[in-house]
Formats: C-alpha cells, structure tokens, sequence
C-alpha cells in the first residue's frame, strides 16, 4: 500500500488561500489505514477548515481514487459539488490527486505527503521494504531487498562500517546484509554470495511508467 503522512494545516491553507468554497474527497483504502484521508479524518479536516471561516460544500469517500474511470464516475455523479467549489481538496496519495485534477476543471491541491510503498507489520507500523525499482533481485538475496533495505543500496555488501551486525547509518538496525547472509545460510544457496554485481542499471525504470 502506498503509505502517506498528511501535510501540515498551515501548508493546505496556503494551497487554499483564496478559495472559500472547499470539497473535499478522501480514500477508502490506503490513505484511510494510514489515517490520512478516511472518513474521520475528513470530518476532522473539514471542522478545522470551517473553523478558519472556509466553506465546506461538500465531502465524498472515494474507495479507491487512482481507480481513475471509477474517480471520473464519482466526480460525474457530484458534479453539482465539483461546479460550485472554489477548490478541491484531496487526503490522498499524489496518483489520487492526479486522478481527480484529470477528471475535473477546479483547483485540485493535495492534502497529503506520499511516503513510499509500505509493507504493514501491525495497525500505523508500516515498513518499506521494496522501491519499485524495475528490476527485482530479490531471487538472489533471499526475498531480502538490499537495495531497499541497505541504506547504501548496496548489492555487494555488507560494507566497512557494520559493527557488530548493526548498519553505521542506522546504528540501532541489524545491517540487512546479516539478515540476507543468515536466511542464505539455511539452504537458500549461501554460495550465491560470493558472486560480484555490477551496478544496478537503474535505466530500465523509466519515468514515468505505464503498462497498457
């Protein structure tokens, strides 16, 4: 899921200087597990907005705003909202906000920060662990990231600086480069180790991306 961290009060008056009449939309999935931009934290955002003098015409929950057709249906069906806004406000990740900028002719601003692809280890504990980056190793690592999870992104490591298992840039985590050797060493063909890697050709990942 993509893992997002809401924006301060005071940058989204800034986007919204100007613009009295407010609608808001929020999502049902991911900004809603982060706690971003489901329906509590849309009513809280919209009292926090009308408790600056902003209008609130309306606020709408769209499950999955990157869904981009099902965005569009959405924003066709309110679209008496979408006219008599001054702005939209979207508590979202930035594919939601692009979805609706797409599909509308008012100011769209975001309400929210995307952070990076996060796996979820229990309720707000979320973990990136892969970066999306083209060309997945993780075959010869164990299922274990190191261009992730390494805060050098190393794919030859461990580096110099680990210390008694822990990472030099992030001292109070075990290196992942440990963590790869001691799940190699259980039979997941430890050998591999010892072959060099040339540098990732981070080339094949070409932005943006797309897929039809």
């Amino acid at each position: 899921m993509i893992i997002t961290r809401q924006k301060s009060f005071e940058e989204i008056l800034k986007y919204l200087e100007g613009e009295d009449r407010i609608y808001i939309l929020g999502c049902g999935e991911c900004s809603t597990q982060c706690h971003t931009g489901g329906e509590e934290d849309i009513k809280d955002m919209k009292e926090r907005l009308e408790g600056v003098g902003k209008e609130v015409i309306a606020t709408t929950l769209i499950q999955a705003p990157c869904q981009e057709l099902d965005t569009e249906r959405i924003l066709r069906k309110n679209k008496e909202f979408v006219a008599s806004s001054d702005g939209i406000l979207v508590l979202a990740c930035g594919a939601g906000v692009q979805a609706v900028s797409e599909a509308v002719d008012r100011p769209v601003h975001p309400g929210c920060n995307s952070m990076f692809l996060g796996n979820i280890r229990r309720h707000m504990h979320f973990y990136e662990k892969c970066s999306m980056c083209g060309e997945c190793v993780l075959n010869d690592f164990g299922g274990i990231c190191p261009v992730t999870r390494c805060p050098k992104g190393l794919l030859n490591g461990p580096c110099g600086g680990v210390v008694n298992g822990k990472c030099e840039v992030a001292s109070e985590k075990a290196c992942v480069w440990v963590q790869i050797y001691e799940r190699m060493e259980k039979g997941i063909n430890v050998d591999g180790l010892m072959r060099i890697y040339p540098p990732k050709n981070y080339g094949v990942y070409i932005r943006p991306g797309k897929i039809e």
